[in-house]
């Protein structure tokens, strides 16, 4: 890892990264893409060393409070932040300025700083982000390789659950020939009913390929799935957009056990409740 000076730390939708690049090596990761210009080793994490300075001003020049997210571009718990501890202390700073927050992995770690969650929810709202992508551990240790596999982060979703704090379940990407079956998507909906998850963010099965995620993609299949990488390049080409051959019919159950298990799955909803910072009667009092 390296450090730098950061000049900001707030960006859209009060969104923000504490770091850059990723430990985790999951081999579908977009922010691998070279759109992002990224100038550095994908695996060489960047620290913003001053991110909790610049979050302190940040929130306090804001009129009121918000949501602040992390996890969008990179997870905030990859394993250097068992050292760092750079996710608690901006959660501790959000907490401190009364704001609310929501954060997107897939590490266990999040479990360590279950008590600001649940902190944070007393007073505003802090929801707890989860991707999931197959129930099949042995097939989830391949695909990420790196991360706790899915029956652990199902154990984490549980927890919050039993804390009081809301989750939402990122069920992508769906890997043609390796997650688009039926019996994936009715194992991971079944797992977000038993464990309370409010909603689903779901794009449709398939997973988005472009230059610098794309080739280290295709690397991983040779390796660990001989012959799939050339039934992508003979169905997909260079497409951007990889969609399963089972996609009509995949979208039609997802949207179908949602409805049957009382679970948001329309995006536009849940994310504007990522993003609303409801305002609570204890808040009314305070303000």
């Amino acid at each position: 890892m390296h450090f730098v000076k950061a000049k900001g730390i707030i960006g859209t939708n009060n969104g923000m990264n504490i770091y850059r690049g990723c430990q985790h090596g999951c081999i579908y990761c977009d922010a691998r893409s070279s759109c992002y210009q990224m100038h550095h080793i994908f695996e060489d994490i960047e620290v913003k060393e001053n991110a909790i300075e610049l979050l302190e001003a940040a929130l306090k020049s804001k009129r009121k409070p918000t949501m602040i997210g992390t996890g969008a571009m990179t997870d905030p718990y990859m394993p250097l932040e068992e050292q760092l501890q750079m996710t608690r202390r901006s959660l501790e700073v959000i907490e401190k300025q009364g704001f609310g927050a929501t954060v997107l992995t897939k590490s266990d770690l999040i479990l360590r700083d279950l008590d600001l969650f649940q902190r944070i929810h007393e007073k505003t709202k802090a929801v707890a982000q989860i991707t999931l992508t197959t129930l099949d551990d042995s097939l989830s240790r391949l695909i990420e390789p790196n991360v706790c596999p899915t029956s652990r982060r199902v154990e984490v979703l549980r927890e919050f659950q039993k804390a009081g704090v809301p989750t939402v379940v990122w069920f992508c990407p769906i890997l043609p020939f390796l997650t688009d079956t039926e019996e994936n998507i009715r194992a991971i909906l079944d797992a977000c009913r038993d464990t309370g998850v409010k909603g689903i963010i779901w794009f449709g099965p398939g997973v988005t390929l472009r230059e610098g995620d794309r080739e280290y993609f295709y690397a991983n299949l040779d390796k660990k799935f001989p012959g799939l990488k050339e039934e992508y390049i003979r169905r997909y080409g260079a497409s951007y957009e990889v969609n399963s051959p089972n996609a009509k019919h995949l979208n039609r159950l997802f949207h179908e056990l949602c409805r049957q298990y009382g679970i948001w799955h329309d995006n536009d909803q849940i994310f504007t409740y990522l993003h609303t910072l409801e305002e609570k009667e204890d808040q009314l009092s305070f303000f």
